[in-house]
């Protein structure tokens, strides 16, 4: 990418332990670009109020921006209705509410959902907690060591106790991009719902939720150039109107009377609890306008060029493994050293000005695959650069020097 989109981000300009930031952590968190930063600030400037409870202008204003964030969603997945699209703290909220609302609900003994080998904790906990409660069981699609999904293993889950399947769209350890539109075919042919996790997809890939004809997908801004704690699941409306309440409170009402059960309030609303996180919305939209700005076009290009680029200059690197080779996959690498821990090839590069992440990355089933218990990972995005590439790899080889 151009050094115009580096100095977007303000951040990038920061030194840390006396070398300029090569921030390699993308997978956890990406950076935010200036017009991200000034909107929530604008916000907090120019509308701050609670939204739809005032007939005052600011909560007018404040509402306006809400509902026109909630629209910008909808149009970047494609959605049909803005009565799909629920505000949530994040892709694990919005997972949380699914296995809530529609797994209370509708899931009972005996049942069986249908989750993958590499999904993140996010889409496996949940699930277990629940099924220990509701006494359903959870059927797993194995994954092959290049690191893609076995499909065919995957047809033969299903039986008529099948309720759901959930699937990771991009792995958060291997980078792969998952055949969605196949998979959630394959279920719908069995008649089943299907919950995708999209939290690492929004930064690097096209969402149309109708082409792919998905039931349900959560996101989070947070992984897409915006801010912390605001997210969004998409829900097809036919199936969200059968579903109850993820929490009390207020926004979610009509009406409350001692003695009676509570009217609740229509699509979207009777899902979204409390005062939302408006400022974070706002931010979440900007984001959004970030990526439609740069294009996906130029992103993926760039995050390909990265990709091949950087599995060539990690494989010259001696007793150096990668995890995950998939044909269509992002630009994320997960790797370990022979005679290395993770944690001190975490340390080593941090010292040298280089974010990375190290441990299991919330997916030990995925680790437990392997027979192992983490590695590093560099997870890159639209502003890293061949350069910093370069840099990283010799660390690296500097390091197997000092270490082995």
């Amino acid at each position: 990418m151009k050094d115009t989109i580096r100095e977007m981000f303000p951040i990038l300009r920061e030194k840390i332990n006396n070398h300029p930031l090569i921030y390699m952590d993308n997978a956890a968190t990406t950076q935010k670009p200036q017009q991200v930063i000034e909107s929530i600030s604008s916000f907090y400037k120019h509308q701050n109020a609670n939204v739809h409870r005032g007939v005052h202008v600011l909560s007018q204003r404040a509402t306006d921006l809400f509902e026109k964030a909630r629209e910008e969603i909808r149009v970047f997945l494609n959605a049909a209705s803005s009565e799909e699209i629920l505000f949530v703290r994040g892709a694990t909220e919005g997972i949380n509410l699914v296995a809530a609302s529609f797994g209370r609900s509708q899931l009972k003994p005996g049942d069986e959902i249908i989750l993958s080998e590499m999904e993140h904790h996010a889409n496996v906990v949940p699930w277990q907690m629940l099924a220990r409660e509701l006494n359903f069981s959870i059927k797993v699609i194995p994954f092959h060591d290049r690191g893609e999904l076995d499909l065919e293993a995957y047809k033969k889950l299903f039986t008529s106790r099948t309720r759901l399947v959930g699937v990771v769209h991009v792995s958060n350890v291997l980078g792969t991009v998952n055949p969605i539109k196949e998979i959630s075919a394959i279920a719908h042919d069995h008649g089943v719902p299907i919950l995708v996790d999209g939290a690492q997809a929004l930064a690097h890939e096209k969402i149309d939720v109708q082409a792919v004809d998905c039931d349900m997908y959560t996101i989070s801004a947070h992984k897409a150039y915006g801010p912390t704690g605001i997210g969004a699941l998409y829900v097809k409306e036919n199936l969200l109107e059968t579903w109850p309440p993820y929490q009390g409170g207020g926004e979610m009402i009509e009406q409350v009377e001692f003695g009676k059960y509570p009217l609740f309030s229509g699509l979207p609303y009777r899902f979204e609890a409390g005062t939302p996180n408006v400022a974070g919305a706002v931010g979440f939209a900007e984001a959004l306008r970030f990526i439609r700005e740069i294009g996906y076009k130029s992103i993926q290009n760039h995050e390909k060029e990265l990709l091949a680029y950087g599995r060539e200059r990690l494989l010259s690197i001696p007793k150096l493994t990668l995890y995950g080779d998939a044909k269509e996959k992002t630009a994320i690498f997960s790797f370990l050293i022979d005679g290395i821990h993770p944690l001190d090839i975490g340390s080593f590069l941090d010292a040298r000005g280089i974010a990375v992440r190290t441990g299991h990355h919330c997916a030990q089933p995925l680790m437990t695959h392997y027979g192992i218990s983490g590695t590093a990972r560099a997870s890159l995005a639209l502003y890293n650069t061949k350069d910093e590439i370069d840099y990283f790899v010799e660390c690296l080889k500097e390091m197997v020097k000092l270490f082995i």
